[in-house]
Parts: C-alpha cells; structure tokens; sequence
C-alpha cells in the first residue's frame, strides 16, 4: 500500500482525550484526532480496492450487503441524532464494497469505509445474520477502536513522541499499525485490549441490528451455529476474539437491552 503522508505537529499530551461510548458509556484513550483517522482510511481503502476488485453492483450479493448495510448505517444516524450527536458522524461517506476472495471476515475502516468478503457470505447464511456481522464491524468505526488501538501502539511503539516523528521515522510500522488497529493482524501485548474491543461491538452492533429491523435473537442461534462449526480454534487468551461460549453468554446478558431498540420490518 502507498505511503501515507501526514503533517502534524503533535506533542502526545496535547492531544490527550477519552472518548466516550454513546451505548456502554465507558471512556478511552485517543490521541489522534478523527478527522486525521479518517482522512487516513479514505487512503486506505482506496488502495485496498485498487489491489482487491470489488464485485459489480449487479451482482446478487453485493445488492444484499449494500442493503443490509444501508439499512445499519440509517440506525446509526437516527441513533446518534436521537442522542443529540450528530458530530460523531462527521466525515463520514459511507461505501459498502464486496470482495471476491474465500476469506471469512469484514471490516470497516473510520468513515464508514466497509468491505465484506464473499467467503462470509456462506457462512452468516442470511440477511439476518449477515445484519450481525456488519453491525459489529460498523460499531468498531463508531466507537473509534481504531483510534483506539492505534494510540496504544503508538504510546507502545514510540513512547507518546510525535506522530510526525513516528511516520517519519517508521512509516511502514506505522502504517502496519494503522492497518492492525481494523482487526488484520493483531499485536500480542494487545490482546487483552482487543477482546475488550470486541465485546464491547458486540453489544453496539446488536442495538444498531436491532434498531433497522433484524431481530437480535439472532445473533445467538449464529454464533451458536459458528461454535458447532468445527474446525481448530485458539485458546481465547491468544485470541483478539472472545470465544464462542463467552461471546454468547454475553449477548444473552444483553439480550433485554437490544430487544428495546427491536423494530420489526
């Protein structure tokens, strides 16, 4: 991928700030501001389509993860504006893009950049439980977990120096990070953080399902589905994932709360 050229004059106090979740209500450390993350995604994910050629719009299952995920994207606004945050979104140009490849996974980029997979497909089986899968990859964007996990590796990696300093000095660590903080790759010492990450979207992603129109008892029967699925997994510990046992016990817990946002279509 093309180098990503930032110029920012940053001391790591400066920019020092603790987001807080609209749904959980917990904070956490950021120190880049959005707007430089997401200017950074719109470089990335045009580079990443330039290397993975999307699927036609024609196509049958590009129609269905572009319905789906506008569906999810019109939650996440009427949920925000409902709150009075509107700023949150801001920058935001929503694309939904499939990728022919055989990989089972998704991701969305800050900014609403999202790209599925067709080796997803198969397995979420359904527009309902695809509606799960895009919600939990949409509430990482929102809940800005990139940001997140890119200002912990970078206080890891340089110690809070300069970002300009960091891509100056290490432009493709720093750009390998950027690219960890979307769940590809993963970093040991991270780990734990991540898991946080990934419940945390669980439950984000089940209210914005839930609130266009897919029913989130749903997500039970899939990640039900996907522990029966067989296959060598890793133990949760090495895992940026929770296991399928834990993640399930805690949907469950949250079930009631979801269910509050539930409108039927």
């Amino acid at each position: 991928m093309k180098k990503i050229i930032i110029t920012i004059t940053f001391v790591a106090s400066s920019f020092f700030a603790c987001h807080k979740n609209a749904i959980t209500g917990s904070r956490e450390l950021t120190l880049l501001p959005e707007s430089e993350m997401i200017a950074m995604s719109y470089v990335q994910y045009d580079q990443f389509l330039a290397e993975h050629k999307p699927l036609p719009d024609a196509d049958t299952r590009v129609k269905l993860v572009k319905s789906c995920g506008t569906r999810i994207q019109h939650a996440v606004e009427q949920f925000y504006k409902d709150k009075g945050l509107n700023n949150e979104l801001k920058g935001f140009q929503w694309t939904f893009n499939v990728v022919d490849e055989n990989t089972v996974n998704a991701w969305c980029m800050p900014g609403g950049k999202v790209v599925v997979y067709s080796g997803l497909l198969p397995v979420t089986q359904d527009e309902q439980s695809l509606a799960v899968v895009m919600g939990h990859e949409i509430a990482h964007a929102i809940a800005r977990h990139g940001n997140q996990r890119m200002s912990q590796g970078l206080l890891v990696q340089t110690g809070g120096t300069m970002l300009s300093v960091a891509l100056s000095q290490k432009p493709a660590a720093t750009q390998q990070l950027f690219n960890q903080s979307f769940g590809i790759g993963s970093q040991l010492g991270l780990l734990s953080y991540s898991r946080k990450h990934e419940t945390e979207a669980d439950k984000m992603g089940l209210v914005f399902a839930a609130m266009a129109g897919y029913n989130p008892e749903v997500a039970i029967t899939f990640w039900q589905r996907m522990s029966q699925s067989g296959g060598q997994k890793p133990p949760e510990l090495l895992s940026t994932h929770p296991s399928d046992e834990r993640r399930i016990k805690d949907l469950q817990a949250f079930m009631p709360e979801a269910k509050k946002y539930y409108k039927p279509q």
